[in-house]
């Protein structure tokens, strides 16, 4: 299989190919094959026994034509340059179509988070703080927590940046914790823009009021997305974690869910419900099936399997690109991650915003800014697809480009 990097690329050819897209021109596309800076770094750590180990980190600055670099940082045992490039490239288009003055970037480190103590993790991650601290900034480069990355780890790396030069407004990092300048809405607003644009789709696409949903993942995003899509009136037919999930015709318990997770580790065993794998579960028959966890979970050995009618895709990279082809021959429509996920990272700018601004906005005010960026985005992206005759990630990526484009 492809590495995501290459699936990204694969992408960004499919594109360049569209009539639409060649008054691009070679030269913009060549840009864009490559990213403005790509760094590695090795950070080494004093552990709890005495031993030091040295651990591999990165950050992918790919684009800031529309601004400062904004992206995540991943913790996790398979996090690879290639991701990262691939998230940060992402990155960059996902700005883009929100209407955001964002560019595109990503960090990470390779390790399991799980095998350190809370002492290991905070040196780990304010280590990657003290290697990267001269590229980073509040109007050069603004990461945020990603997988495996919390709250506390950004509170964490505020502080050490804040140390190193001085910079009191803590806007270099986003997702802090509320009353250390993070900003209300920020927990649910993946799962909340991805519930946003879906809404504003929903009958363009065919799609009844009410919904059967299927979600792969049960982080914050997916969790968050089950949620607002319960209290919105729509049913959800199965969801998952690391281990297996979890599936009823009748519609699950969510809250019943939560607390057999909190006491047992994960979802596997829950009685009452079939249990399903995480394969499994991307064949169940549904309205909306959500990918809300890891890269390639689609791909073209499975996606003639899939019987959902519409994918919305909360996490990046769930497709590959033969799976994309696959899916619109069988009519099943695909809401892209770069449109489907993008409420995270706007929150994540009005965040940066206010701690700019030295203001704090309720959540009803971040929400309300919210929906008009993302109904929007949706929108012209369905707009965007028509024109051309293709599926809705091509019009996202058209939309994306024509935006940077005009700033290159």
């Amino acid at each position: 299989m492809q590495n995501p990097f290459q699936n990204a690329m694969l992408q960004l050819d499919k594109v360049a190919k569209l009539k639409k897209a060649r008054d691009f021109g070679d030269e913009f596309f060549a840009r864009l094959r490559q990213p403005d800076r790509d760094i590695r770094i090795s950070i080494p750590i004093k552990m709890d026994n005495g031993s030091l180990k040295i651990f591999e980190g990165y950050r992918v600055e790919y684009n800031n034509a529309l601004g400062p670099y904004k992206g995540g940082i991943r913790y996790h045992p398979d996090t690879e340059i290639n991701e990262v490039k691939a998230l940060a490239f992402w990155m960059a288009l996902k700005c883009a179509v929100a209407g955001i003055e964002m560019g595109g970037g990503k960090g990470g480190i390779t390790v399991d988070p799980k095998e350190l103590s809370k002492r290991e993790l905070e040196k780990l991650s304010r280590g990657w703080v003290q290697k990267l601290s001269d590229i980073l900034g509040p109007h050069k480069d603004v990461p945020a927590p990603d997988v495996n990355t919390t709250p506390e780890i950004m509170d964490w790396m505020a502080d050490e940046y804040e140390k190193i030069t001085g910079d009191k407004t803590r806007a270099t990092f986003t997702g802090k914790p509320l009353g250390k300048g993070g900003s209300e809405g920020r927990g649910p607003a993946t799962g909340l823009g991805g519930f946003y644009v879906f809404n504003s789709l929903r009958t363009q696409l065919g799609l009844k009021e009410k919904c059967e949903i299927v979600i792969q993942g049960f982080g914050n995003v997916g969790l968050n997305a089950a949620k607002i899509f319960i209290e919105n009136g729509h049913k959800i037919l199965a969801i998952s974690d690391s281990k297996g999930g979890v599936y009823d015709l009748n519609g699950l318990d969510l809250n019943k869910l939560i607390e057999y997770k909190k006491n047992n580790g994960s979802l596997s065993g829950f009685m009452g419900s079939k249990n399903v794998t995480n394969e499994e579960l991307l064949e169940i028959k549904c309205d909306v099936l959500i990918p809300a966890a890891f890269e390639n979970q689609i791909t073209d050995k499975n996606a003639d399997k899939i019987k959902a009618q519409v994918i919305l895709e909360l996490a990046n990279g769930p497709l590959t690109p033969e799976a994309d082809e696959i899916l619109f021959n069988k009519g099943i429509q695909v809401i892209p991650d770069i449109l489907a996920n993008s409420g995270g990272v706007t929150v994540s700018y009005f965040e940066w915003e206010q701690n700019l601004k030295n203001e704090n906005w309720s959540e009803k005010e971040v929400f309300d800014k919210l929906l008009p960026l993302m109904n929007d985005a949706a929108q012209k992206t369905l707009e965007k697809a028509k024109e051309s005759n293709t599926h809705l990630r091509m019009g996202a990526f058209i939309l994306a480009l024509e935006r940077i484009k005009t700033k290159i």
